[in-house]
Order: structure tokens, then sequence, then C-alpha cells
């Protein structure tokens, strides 16, 4: 194709070139669906050439060639596709949004179905609705001895995708097939006719589908799919799909499917449905998830987990709530690592955490005021409970004992803090503050018990930086970075396991973030070079803005970029005497400037003395102030004062002058020992700096502030408190008679009365 750029027939050859790849590869329909001749999409003669030329000089770029990739078991290439999928669903919306089902969501089915503990490739893993193939790669990655992938989609395009999608990633054997799930499906039994079954299933079918029906016939299915239930609603094909997807099942089978929550608690034959699962067993858990997750739709759903493994013997249903666990991420949310580490978690050692999740009874589901619904909230009472008001408190004053007991994780914690922050009211049920409200902060911050408290948590950080800075620095190059951050940020999580007040995926998300940001690009380019990428820096360079124009270095320091050591990082860590000189000349020059601004801000208004010294704009600047001392001529009485003022002026502008110069002077001689300093750096500097210096002071100060936002939690709490029932009632209103008996008398001495006033303002 590069042999081609600049031709006038490159299109047909290219659609050649595409054909014959296609053909070796069976990947007709696939990959030579696109037409590369085609006038109408890509203008003719001479533009056409030009567009095409273009973009296989873009696909020459040497960043794009990811053959050369050392970090073995990273899939760059198919990680760039599935990234491109993402976002061209967040930007299609509802008319594309659906062929792609968000990657977090995609990695709590493969972890709910302990696809992990799957023994051979002769496994399978199936997917109705398949879209473009994601729901399967994530479920097949943690597949630990690989298995043999099976998908089907109704749309061709979309199927185009999907079979792209795993070529990309490594598996062109899956078997991926278009049609029509319900309708005609292709996997089937080739000795009973009946469907094929698999051992792990996953799928995200359409919401609602009120076409599903379309070629089925529920009461004479050939597949026998509907028996023993009864037909699902016309317009609705949820439970269709659901059924579908557990007869498609071994006995001992496992699947997860996304379905809206509606399904879970909607009447009439779902209801009869719902009630023949939960009776069968088939439903091991429920997870349901906050809304506006996927695209094209910003309706909530759920995750069902289906396991036909020991369901006669099934007495209830997992249930997690996880609809508060999210963050934002443009219009959608977004689960962050800590809600998918924490659901999963939940979820397969079945925790009961209060007002998270709980193991529902069968019992509890068949009573008749659930009548089988299965609402989560129905189960999980995950409402947060109300900031009550006491109106004692508020007409008598006083803590409530309610609000301060509300405080027992803290007290568990600082167990005398309690006492020397509150004392007993004048009656009972009630607190009084001990100390000033004002003080609060600082009294719990000298306390014994959160000095010690803070020293325990910075022994677990110190304990696990201890443990993961030396693994850090034995890394070498072509190591995995996916290994690298699953095996520090599991640590991470169990170093804070059950440590009171500390909410541990909390601080697992902030080693999440900071990979994301950071880590992440660090250890690829460590894994594609080694420690020596440490002694790499590069000039950025700002690309032209129109086509055809220069490219630009960007001066100074700033303009230095570090592979692996930011030049800042460098100059903190070798030049700082350097660094403090600039910064003190920095300071003076601000200083200089200050004096400057203030001089005109005071004298060169209208009868300023320096009026007539600014230029006609307004402003003092060095040829104005050199050319009023010319118009003046010698000092005298008459303008001594002026003369004073302009002669500051001029000595704090050749002064401001000078600093620029020493400045500029200082800084480039720092920027020239930074460059020389970065290949003369030894590996084991590299890694101190990198390691200790980067990594581990970054995220030793993000856990930090976590932890100072847990005390700084309990004092804005106990202030607010304090604040609240300050002034009680009868006080507010003996104050508010005093203030109004002063003004009255006020009034009177002018002659007015407070009522008179009232009646005039009226």
């Amino acid at each position: 194709m590069v042999e081609l750029k600049g031709q006038k027939d490159i299109g047909d050859r290219m659609n050649k070139i595409i054909g014959e790849l296609a053909k070796e590869n069976d990947l007709t329909g696939i990959i030579d669906v696109a037409d590369f001749n085609d006038d109408d999409k890509l203008g003719k003669g001479k533009e056409k050439m030009d567009r095409l030329s273009n973009l296989v000089e873009i696909f020459e770029n040497p960043a794009l060639d990811f053959s050369g990739n050392r970090a073995e078991d990273d899939d760059l290439l198919g990680d760039a596709y599935e990234y491109l999928m993402r976002h061209f669903a967040t930007e299609s919306g509802k008319s594309k949004g659906q062929f792609y089902t968000p990657s977090e969501v995609s990695r709590i089915m493969a972890r709910v179905i302990g696809i992990e503990h799957s023994e051979s490739q002769a496994e399978t893993l199936y997917d109705p609705t398949c879209g473009s193939g994601s729901l399967l790669l994530r479920a097949a990655d943690i597949a630990p001895h690989g298995i043999s992938i099976y998908g089907q989609e109704k749309d061709n395009a979309t199927r185009a995708l999907a079979v792209m999608n795993m070529w990309l990633h490594g598996r062109p054997e899956a078997e991926v097939v278009q049609g029509n799930t319900l309708a005609d499906p292709y996997f089937t039994d080739a000795t009973t006719g009946y469907l094929k079954t698999f051992d792990y299933a996953v799928a995200n079918p359409p919401f609602s589908d009120k076409a599903w029906g379309n070629g089925v016939d529920p009461e004479n299915d050939d597949f026998q799919r509907f028996d023993g239930y009864v037909a699902p609603p016309k317009k609705n094909g949820d439970f269709a799909y659901l059924l579908h997807l557990i007869k498609s099942l071994k006995s001992t089978g496992k699947a997860a499917i996304i379905l809206p929550l509606g399904v879970l608690f909607r009447g009439n034959a779902e209801a009869i449905i719902r009630r023949q699962l939960v009776e069968r067993g088939y439903i091991k858990g429920i997870i349901g998830l906050p809304a506006n997750l996927f695209y094209g739709t910003g309706i909530a759903a759920c995750i069902m987990v289906i396991d036909k493994e020991g369901a006669e013997g099934r007495q209830g249903i997992f249930m997690v709530d996880a609809s508060r666990g999210y963050m934002k991420d443009g219009n959608k949310n977004r689960l962050r690592s800590q809600d998918i580490h924490k659901i999963v978690d939940v979820f397969n050692k079945q925790l009961e955490l209060d007002k998270y999740s709980r193991m529902v009874p069968q019992e509890e589901i068949a009573d008749p005021k659930n009548d089988y619904n299965l609402n989560i909230p129905r189960y999980i009472d995950s409402q947060e409970e109300e900031d009550l008001q006491d109106i004692e408190a508020h007409l008598k004053g006083g803590i409530p004992a309610r609000d301060v007991e509300g405080l027992e994780e803290y007290w568990k914690v600082y167990q005398s803090l309690k006492s020397s922050l509150f004392k007993a009211a004048d009656r009972p049920g009630y607190y009084e503050l001990s100390v000033d409200k004002d003080e609060v902060k600082e009294a719990i911050f000298n306390h014994a018990e959160f000095k010690a408290y803070s020293a325990e948590m910075q022994g677990v950080y110190d304990n696990w930086k201890g443990r993961n800075a030396t693994y850090l620095k034995s890394l070498e190059e072509g190591c995995r970075p996916k290994d690298v951050i699953h095996r520090i940020s599991e640590d991470l999580l169990e170093a804070y396991q059950g440590k009171a007040l500390v909410n541990k995926y909390d601080i697992y998300q902030i080693g999440m973030d900071y990979w994301a940001e950071e880590m992440q690009d660090d250890l690829y380019e460590l894994a594609a070079d080694g420690w020596a990428a440490g002694n790499e820096v590069t000039r950025l360079v700002k690309k032209a803005k129109k086509k055809g124009g220069k490219d630009n270095e960007v001066k100074g320091i700033n303009g230095l970029e570090g592979r692996l050591i930011p030049p800042r990082l460098m100059i903190k860590t070798y030049f700082e005497e350097e660094q403090a000189a600039i910064d003190a000349l920095n300071t003076e020059l601000e200083t200089v400037q200050s004096e400057l601004q203030e001089l005109a801000e005071e004298h060169t208004g209208e009868e300023g003395l320096l009026a007539d010294a600014t230029t006609d704009k307004g402003s003092l600047t060095k040829g104005s102030v050199s050319a009023r001392i010319k118009e003046l001529g010698k000092k005298d009485e008459e303008n001594a004062e002026e003369w004073a003022l302009l002669s500051q002026c001029k000595k704090l502008m050749a002064k401001e002058t000078k600093l620029k110069a020493d400045i500029k002077t200082a800084e480039e001689a720092l920027e020239v020992q930074v460059i020389q300093k970065y290949p003369t750096l030894t590996e084991a500097e590299i890694k101190s700096t990198v390691v200790d210096r980067k990594w581990m002071a970054t995220l030793e100060g993000r856990i930090g502030a976590e932890m100072d936002a847990i005390s700084y939690r309990l004092t804005e709490r106990i202030k607010a408190l304090a604040e609240r029932y300050e002034w009680p009632l009868p006080e507010l209103s003996d104050k508010v008679q005093t203030l109004k008996e002063r003004v009255e008398e006020h009034l009177t001495k002018m002659g007015h009365s407070l009522g008179a006033t009232k009646r005039e303002t009226a």
C-alpha cells in the first residue's frame, strides 16, 4: 500500500490488496466491506488520491507499529481497537451504543460467573447477543487455560466488528456468526437438534426488545426454551433472552446477563416466570447497578447471575445494591476500580454488608407481602440515615447523645477522646462540649490516641511501601505492566484490610487513579527499554496549526520531557540549591514589581504626581518615565517631589530588568545542567528517583490526604453539631427582644418609634 501513494488508481488497488487478505484469512465480508474507490465518499481524482495517500501515511507512523511491543500479554493493538469502539459508542449515542458493553461491567460479569476456575481450553463460553464481542473477550481473558468462544449477533456490520475484535486480541479461532438468536439460533446440537449447551455464558441483550417475537412461536418452540414457563410478553423480550440463555447452559453452567430493573418487579406473565425461576433455584444473585452506565440508554440495570449447579438446593438469592458507587464521566456514569473490586469481592465471598448486600432467603421472597418481587430496595435499605434535628436541644441546648453515639466508629479507636471533648449536660440524653468549638480540631489532633492511630496508619503504608518499592526496583525490560499493577494494588488493598476508620476500597482507588494518570505510562516505557529509559529527555514540539506550517520547539525547562523522570523531579532531586537561588530571584522580582504597581496605583491618577509620566494607555514604562525626567530638566524645589518619585520608578525598573536577565541566565544554566544530568544517571539513581521520589512519594501524599480527611470529617461533624444547638430558642428570643428594645430606645431618641417606622416603610 505504501507503494501506491500518489498513484491515480490507489483506491482500486487498495481494494484488491484487502480483498486478497480477506480471502486468505477467511475474513471476506469482514475487512473488505469498505470501498476505498468510492467517489461519493472519498472524492474524485486528485482529491481521492491525496486523501488515501494521507491515510496510508498515517499508518506508516512508527508510533502505530506495535510489533515491537515487549509488554508480553498486554495487547496494545486490541486495547486500541477497544478504545476506539468505546468512543464510537459514546459519540454515537442511542443509534449505535447498543453494540458495546462498558468494560467495567464486563469485568464484573466475568468474575462473578467464576470463569477463572475453568480447567481447559475445551470449556465453552457463549454470548447470544455478542455485539462487538467485548463482553466475550473480557470473560475469556481471565480463563487461566484458554476457552472456546462462541457468539451470535443479529447485525452483520456489528458482527464484523466482533470478528475483527477477536482477531486483534489474538483469538481468530472464536466462532462468531450472524443471525437472529431467538428466531434462528445458530449453535445447536447436531444429534438432538436442540440448543448447544455451554459451560459459561454472558449477555447484554437489547433492553425490552419489542420485536423479539418475530419468527418465534413460544408455544411450539423447536428448542423447548419456554417449556415449563408461561410465554414472555409479546412486546417485551427481556425474559425471552433470559430463558434462551438458561436453556443454553449445561447442567452445571453459569451465566451473567444484563437486564433492565423492570425484570425484577414487573407483573403479569413476567411475575409468573420470575416465580418459576426462583422456585427452580436458577438465580444465584442479582447486582443492582447505577443508572446511566450504558451507551444508548440512561435507565438503570442489573446483572442477574444464573448458576444451574446446585440449583435444586438453593435456599436464597444473594443481592447487592451497588447503585451508589460510581463516578461521572462526561454525560455518562462510570464504575470506578474500587466499585468493581468491591462488587466482585462481596458477591464471590457472599459478604453481607449493611446497606449494601445480603443473602435473601427464599421464604422471604415467597412471602405474600413480597410475592416473588425481586426489587432490591425491598430487601436492602441503602438510603443514608437522615440527619435529624432535635427539637428539645433547639429549645434547651445541649448536643443530643444520639448524635454523639453516632460517631461510635471513632470512639472505638480514640477511646478516651470522647470524654476529652464532651461532658454530660444538665439533663439525661444530652452532652456539652468540654472545649470551645473553635478548638475542637486542635484538641483532636493533639490527643495521644489520635497520634497513636496516625502512627499506626503511617506504619501500614511504610510496610506496604517497603515490600513494593523493592519489588518495583527489581522489574526489568519486558515486565508485564498489567501484572505489576495487579500485584501492588491487591497488596495495597490487603494492607488496609480490617483497619479501623479506613475504607480499603478508597485506598485501592487512590492507587488505581495514579496508575491510570501516570504510573501505567512509566511501566510501559520500562517494559519497552528497561531502566535506561530514565536516561532519556526530549524537547517538546508545538505542532503548526496550519498545513505546511512550521513546527516549533518549546523553549525552556518546561519544554523538556523526561521519558521516566520529569525535569522538575530531576531539579528537586539533584539541583535544589540552583532552584532555590532562582526562587529567591523570583521573590525579589515580585517585590520590585509590587512596589512599582503600588507607585502607579497611588500616583498616576488625574491629580497624581506621576500622571504626566504615563503612556497614552495610562501605564508607566521605562521610556515614559525617562521622557518625563528629560522634560522636567534639572531637579528644583518646584519639581522635587515628582523628581524623587520618577527617580524611584527608574531605579525599580532598572532593578526589574536586571532581575529578569539574571533569572533568564540562571534558568538557562539550570536547563543545560538538567539535560546533561540525564545520560549520567546510574541505574540505581534512576530506580531511586522513579520508585521512591516519584511513585511512592506521590502515593504517600495522596493516601496521607485521605487519612487527614478521616479526622477532618470527625472535626467538622462535631463543630456542626455544636453550632446547630449553640443558641437554644429561648436564648435567641431573649437576645432578639434585647436588641429590639435597644433599637426602640435609639428610635425614640431620634423622635421615632418602631411601630411608626414600620408604617412609614409600608
